[in-house]
């Protein structure tokens, strides 16, 4: 248990690390010194460091405060005191570290700006924490209100990027709505993985041969479900049926449903979006060709 913390907590601080210096080289590299803004917590921080030249060191520690002593309550403790570090970590990089001017065009700003941004965010996700508490507001309001977290992060941009764009200009907010969008992106990318799985339900009368084309033709792992056929009158007794489910990568569903159509052309198929998935054979096995 004590090797498998200890390998948890240098995986995770590996992450935080990553994502504190590529945010800062979004941060310095990009969009500080072309006046640029992005969304949530980090855009309020460029947004008033732009207008009242505070350090903007000194803005991501205090506009973050509040977000992680919210987080304290919403999440917990070590969520709380690991999001503070990692916010103090990103100020002493952004201040003392300094990083070369990349470009002076404002689409490459505000594109390569945001994925370098999001990428921070999103490896300090992946190590645990975060380095804008925007997020922790948004789950704290969603339980509050009938919003959900996506609602009420667009709505708090929306001020944001309103503001951006009375105070220093209509073209610079539309730049910075690009600049969340790519950060947004990279944030999902990053968080989700590169590889896309869907969850594959498989209803059919052939269910033993389709689920061993399953496991010796694709050489992937299957589950059986025992249900019933729901279709039929009051009183009626239901007709008994095994369900195949199975998790397979994209680049697969065209064969499977091929393989499927050569045994049974009238099964019932349900395709699921899958984030992401741990254990199982589908990461052990090489795509069958």
């Amino acid at each position: 248990m004590l090797i498998f913390n200890i390998a948890h907590i240098v995986k995770d601080t590996i992450f935080i690390l990553i994502g504190i210096v590529l945010a800062s080289f979004g941060l310095k590299g990009f969009l500080l010194p072309n006046s640029f803004i992005d969304g949530g917590a980090m855009g309020i921080s460029l947004l008033i460091s732009e207008t009242t030249g505070v350090s903007l060191s000194v803005l991501i520690v205090a506009i973050n405060l509040p977000f992680i002593v919210l987080g304290y309550s919403q999440i917990g403790k070590q969520f709380a005191l690991k999001s503070i570090i990692a916010i103090i970590g990103l100020a002493l990089v952004v201040h003392f570290i300094p990083f070369p001017l990349i470009t002076s065009d404002k689409l490459l700003i505000a594109v390569f700006g945001g994925f370098f941004l999001g990428s921070g965010i999103g490896m300090a996700i992946r190590g645990g924490t975060v380095i804008d508490g925007t997020e922790v507001l948004a789950i704290h309001l969603s339980k509050k209100t009938g919003l959900t977290i996506g609602d009420i992060i667009l709505i708090f941009n929306i001020i944001i990027f309103s503001f951006g764009a009375y105070i220093l200009s209509i073209e610079i907010a539309l730049y910075a709505i690009l600049t969340y969008l790519a950060a947004a992106k990279t944030i999902n990318f990053i968080i989700e993985g590169v590889e896309e799985y869907t969850g594959i339900t498989i209803i059919s009368e052939d269910s033993e041969i389709i689920r061993l084309m399953i496991t010796e033709k694709l050489g992937r792992g299957a589950t059986i479900y025992t249900g019933k056929g729901g279709y039929g009158k009051r009183n009626e007794t239901l007709k008994q049926i095994d369900v195949v489910y199975t998790v397979i990568t994209r680049l697969e569903i065209t064969k499977l449903r091929k393989e499927i159509d050569k045994i049974d052309p009238k099964a019932f198929i349900i395709m699921n979006s899958v984030k992401d998935i741990k254990g199982g054979m589908i990461k052990r096995r090489a795509l069958d060709k």
